[in-house]
Formats: C-alpha cells, sequence, structure tokens
C-alpha cells in the first residue's frame, strides 16, 4: 500500500528542487530532504545509487512510497492531482493553459541553458573562460525574462501572482529563477512585474522556507 512518507532527493541551490519545495509547502505537506550534493566529488548524482533512481541524474527525485517521481513540473502536477488543496492550476482550461506556458517558458526555455550540466561542459570540454559562460547565462535568462514580463504586463489574468491571486506552478517556476538572474548580478529593473510577483511569494512562509539559504545542506 501507498504511503504518505515523501522524500525528496535535492540541492539547496537546484532551481528544479527549489521549485518542488515550493510546491510541497503550498500543499502543506511534510517531507524529507535527502541532500544530493552535485558538486563534491565530481557530483553525487552521478553515483550508481542515484542513478538507479533516476537515469538521467538530475534531481529532484520525489520518494513517494514505493514511488519515484521525476521531473519537476511532473512532480507539482502529481503533488496537485494527489492533494488538490490549495491548487496549483487554475480551474479553467484557458487559465491553465497560461499557467503551464509560463511555467515552461522557464522549466524549458531558461533554465535548460543555464543548468549546471550545461555550464561544466562548457568549461570542462571547450574550456570557455568564466566570464563568457556568465555572458551566456545573463543573455538567456534576460531573453526569457523579457518575454515573461510581457505575458504579464497588462494581462487580465495577471494578479498579485501570475495568474491571479493565488500561487500556482509558474510561480513555482519563476521564483527559484529570479533567484538565478540575482545570482548572476542580473539588473532587474526592466522587469517590474516579475520584481513584484517575486516580492509577494517570498512573503509567504512556504515560498520563504523553501529558499536555497533555508535548506538543510546550504553550505
Amino acid at each position: 500500500m501507498l504511503t504518505d512518507r515523501l522524500c525528496l532527493f535535492s540541492y539547496w541551490r537546484s532551481s528544479a528542487a527549489y521549485r518542488v519545495r515550493i510546491g510541497l509547502n503550498l500543499k502543506g505537506l511534510a517531507y524529507e530532504i535527502a541532500p544530493v550534493h552535485l558538486l563534491r566529488d565530481g557530483g553525487e548524482q552521478h553515483s550508481d545509487d542515484f542513478r538507479a533512481a533516476n537515469p538521467q541524474q538530475l534531481v529532484p527525485v520525489l520518494q513517494h512510497g514505493y514511488r519515484t517521481l521525476r521531473q519537476s513540473l511532473a512532480i507539482l502536477e502529481y503533488l496537485d492531482e494527489m492533494w488538490p488543496e490549495p491548487p496549483l492550476l487554475p480551474t479553467s482550461a484557458r487559465d491553465r493553459q497560461r499557467v503551464r506556458a509560463l511555467a515552461q517558458l522557464v522549466a524549458c526555455d531558461i533554465h535548460p541553458l543555464n543548468n549546471l550540466r550545461v555550464l561544466q561542459y562548457f568549461e570542462r570540454d571547450w574550456g570557455v573562460p568564466q566570464t563568457e559562460r556568465d555572458v551566456w547565462v545573463k543573455h538567456w535568462i534576460n531573453e526569457g525574462f523579457t518575454a515573461f514580463e510581457a505575458l504579464l504586463q497588462d494581462h487580465p489574468s495577471t494578479g498579485a501572482f501570475c495568474e491571479g491571486d493565488i500561487p500556482t506552478i509558474a510561480d513555482c517556476c519563476l521564483i527559484p529563477q529570479v533567484y538565478n538572474a540575482r545570482r548572476f548580478s542580473i539588473d532587474l529593473t526592466p522587469y517590474p512585474n516579475i520584481v513584484r510577483i517575486e516580492a509577494a511569494c517570498l512573503a509567504l512562509p512556504a515560498f520563504d522556507a523553501a529558499r536555497p539559504e533555508r535548506q538543510p545542506d546550504t553550505p
């Protein structure tokens, strides 16, 4: 029988794991953190044990009883189906589509280009200097945020959060990406709606508790 025990394999600074921490917290679910250090000893995600849990060798992985769940957006939708309240998706098909589109703009278009394994490949295999890697990261975050801001600006569905006045999976994806933007000292002045929504989210305990600096594996 499936138990409600939840264990999240996470790294404190992984934005994909950060998304799932937010979702778990918004649902009010108790869960354990199993840290996976993405840098130590060449990366613990490459160990045989972790590869058995996720052949992609990526975090997050959520263990729910005997079920092993992968991919942050799929995990968030799983949480919403298993524990419907409070919802992470709106009720109408049109609004759900908008939320998914915003979430995927971050998770599918911005984040993969700046993922740790991409930057490590640039350094290890192509010898790209740190300064040039930083330019790459900033370029793609700015490209994505310009589009994201345009989709928020003057849209009738934009409220206190990306969609209305209840956080959704779009906010779960946006806030970790803003954290990354701040890490790389990106000027957020051109993105007033993103900055406003970030402040509204981080004022909520669920988002605050999910911050990287509040994790048990934070250095």
